[in-house]
């Protein structure tokens, strides 16, 4: 047998060397593609946030637009407050948006809180809380804001509703003639709001 040729040689060399390489990336390329593996996950995260909303049942009217009152005159009215949450909150009832005119400091409030009744009428009112009468003055100092407001409701979540009877009284008691006379053609004007917050 003959012996290759020194070109032979060459040419085998140099085709081994390329081809070794070639071996040696396809090992490493399936050792790696062999190696061990695992994962975990979790699927489907979602933020929603809570509503809260109030309603009454006062049709945008106003509960009292009282015109020539007289010294001792007194009146009620009830309100339905209905509040739908899907968290929990807290309620309170306050006095905003007050234009004292002269009448402040003799018109009293006393409001309660319970259930029957309905705007314009207070028939089968059951009061469960009482905010004892206090003049409008005092309640636009001490009783305007959520943080000071009256008769907490603790509300749950879901769909609610309380009745507010508002019970007002033109107090002249213990005053002489003449400052009753006083208070003739005067004023006072104030928005009642109720307010959710949640907890």
């Amino acid at each position: 047998m003959r012996a290759p040729s020194t070109r032979t040689r060459r040419i085998a060399l140099w085709s081994t060397g390329p081809a070794a390489v070639l071996l040696a990336g396809l090992m490493v390329w399936q050792a790696s593609n062999a190696a061990f593996s695992s994962e975990t996950y979790n699927a489907g995260n979602n933020w929603n946030s809570g509503s809260v909303t109030l309603t009454n049942d006062g049709t945008g009217s106003a509960m009292f637009t009282l015109q020539n009152l007289v010294p001792m005159q007194t009146d009620s009215h009830c309100i339905v407050v209905t509040g739908t949450s899907s968290v929990v909150g807290t309620l309170r009832t306050y006095f905003t948006n007050n234009v004292p005119d002269g009448l402040e400091n003799n018109l009293t409030m006393k409001v309660e809180q319970g259930t029957g009744g309905s705007y314009g009428s207070c028939t089968g009112f059951n009061p469960a809380a009482t905010f004892d009468a206090l003049p409008l003055a005092t309640m636009f100092t001490s009783h305007s804001t959520f943080a000071d407001g009256i008769l907490q409701w603790d509300k749950a979540t879901g769909t609610q509703s309380k009745t507010y009877k508002f019970t007002w009284t033109f107090d002249t008691t213990g005053m002489t003639q003449a400052q009753i006379d006083g208070l003739q053609g005067k004023s006072v004007r104030t928005d009642i709001e109720w307010e959710l917050q949640n907890n």
